[in-house]
């Protein structure tokens, strides 16, 4: 059974305002005196009156018609005046505006990528992160980006700046937009932060995410300078798990490099 408050809400809620229970209910309130009052009776009818005695001549008779001359006549029907009827003139009608129907914004499916922004002397690196997790030391990618970081004549011991960028931010929210232009612009205001601590010669954009999120546009050209618009300039590379399994872009990378190497290094 419900206690007595719980009870009224559920009456409340299907708008019943007086009701008595058949039984007494358990944890109720006392019933009102006023609910259970009954209404006064009615009062007692007209008795009928008893029939004449056989025999008895009645009091009075009532006269017919013909004999009252007090016997109302009957009424003539009344004449009612019929006004005519003055034509309404017709509304103007009322144009009807065609509402255009509502068109559906479709939203792109949200990008799945992590990257992590990494500082090695005085270049800015946005790294893909193959596994989904930070760099370990034991981890065939790091020792493969330590081997390119010391080619390059920079620091070969990149420190990471920050968490990771995640995207989507929020999973499984269909009403907050995660598309590719928003994950360009969440990718390029990391960037911008980091290059207002500290300014960096040139950006390193290792990984297919990485370039195409840094970049004003979807260019997907690697082992290349591009610019990055109020960034500044960019050197796309391939993903550090592209470069193990294809040996034959280090070649190509190793060309590329030595052109843009003058970006971070006093040499000609």
């Amino acid at each position: 059974m419900i206690d007595e408050q719980q009870r009224r809400a559920y009456l409340g809620a299907m708008q019943v305002t007086t009701w008595l229970p058949r039984t007494v209910l358990p944890f109720a309130a006392p019933s009102r005196a006023a609910l259970l009052a009954l209404p006064a009776a009615d009062a007692e009818p007209q008795r009928r009156q008893r029939p004449a005695p056989v025999g008895a001549a009645p009091a009075e008779v009532a006269a017919s018609p013909a004999q009252n001359p007090v016997a109302k006549k009957p009424l003539a029907p009344r004449k009612i005046a019929v006004l005519p009827v003055k034509p309404v003139a017709a509304k103007a009608a009322v144009p009807v505006v065609a509402t255009p129907p509502l068109v559906e914004v479709r939203r792109e499916a949200p990008p799945r990528f992590v990257l992590q922004v990494l500082r090695a002397g005085n270049c800015l690196l946005l790294v893909e992160l193959p596994t989904g997790e930070g760099f370990a030391s034991r981890d065939p990618a790091y020792r493969l980006l330590k081997d390119l970081l010391h080619a390059a004549r920079l620091p070969d011991s990149p420190r990471p700046l920050g968490e990771p960028i995640r995207w989507p931010l929020l999973r499984g929210n269909r009403e907050f937009d995660q598309g590719p232009a928003a994950a360009r612009d969440y990718v390029r205001a990391v960037l911008q932060g980091q290059l207002e601590q500290e300014a960096a010669a040139c950006i390193w954009l290792i990984g297919t995410p990485a370039v195409r999120f840094a970049g004003e546009e979807d260019e997907l050209a690697v082992c290349r300078e591009i610019s990055l618009g109020g960034l500044g300039t960019a050197w796309t590379l391939p993903g550090l798990e592209q470069l193990m399994e294809a040996p034959a872009l280090k070649a190509e990378l190793w060309q590329s490099m030595r052109r843009a190497m003058r970006r971070w290094t006093s040499e000609p």
